[in-house]
């Protein structure tokens, strides 16, 4: 089973039509988002339109620039393929895909503390998949010339949750990075994309 994942393409048109590309080939059987779609809500639609006309299912997480997440959620409803994962689970094939969006640069996240209990405790021994817009602290994927600037609740949660795959964006300058925690492969798919294959 192969995603194609991507993030922050910000609305590029080049970005897109080469996603687009990517995505139409017979291998990718779905799509994941990691928010920041939209450059603060500009251009959200046409990128919605665009991607919903493959006819693949794209799972997404709001990004900071797609806030208020009521206001996402509602605009998303209109594209049916894609399908809003925040603070929500979806199941596909073996895998149960945990969503959360949303988040600047703040490094604890009391909400998310609450959520991730609530999964733990339904999905520990399950196999999972972490989709998320901003970063686990600690890792190459927050590590920016200032030091690490990720999120510390994400990155805990994946310690104890132990996915198999934690995809994340939200930092323009790990585009591409792939990294671990323990033995949770952790990816910044970027916004030219990331072919990942689900065993």
């Amino acid at each position: 089973m192969k995603l194609l994942a991507f993030t922050d393409i910000h609305e590029d048109k080049t970005a897109l039509h080469s996603l687009m590309e990517r995505a139409k080939q017979p291998d990718i059987d779905f799509l994941v988002s990691c928010g920041d779609i939209s450059n603060f809500k500009r251009g959200l639609k046409t990128v919605l339109k665009e991607l919903n006309s493959l006819g693949k299912k794209i799972y997404v997480v709001p990004g900071n620039h797609e806030e208020p997440e009521n206001w996402f959620a509602q605009v998303l409803a209109g594209y049916p393929h894609w399908i809003n994962l925040h603070l929500k689970v979806a199941k596909v094939g073996e895998y149960f895909l945990l969503g959360y969006g949303g988040g600047g640069f703040a490094m604890q996240d009391a909400r998310f503390r609450k959520v991730a209990r609530e999964w733990y405790g339904k999905y520990k021994e399950k196999k999972t998949v972490f989709i998320h817009h901003m970063p686990p602290f600690g890792t190459k994927l927050d590590l920016l010339k200032q030091g690490h600037v990720g999120n510390k609740d994400y990155a805990n949660f994946i310690r104890r949750m132990k996915p198999k795959l934690a995809i994340s964006g939200h930092l323009h300058e790990t585009f591409g990075q792939i990294d671990a925690i323990d033995k949770t492969k952790i990816v910044n798919p970027g916004d030219k994309g990331m072919v990942i294959e689900l065993k």
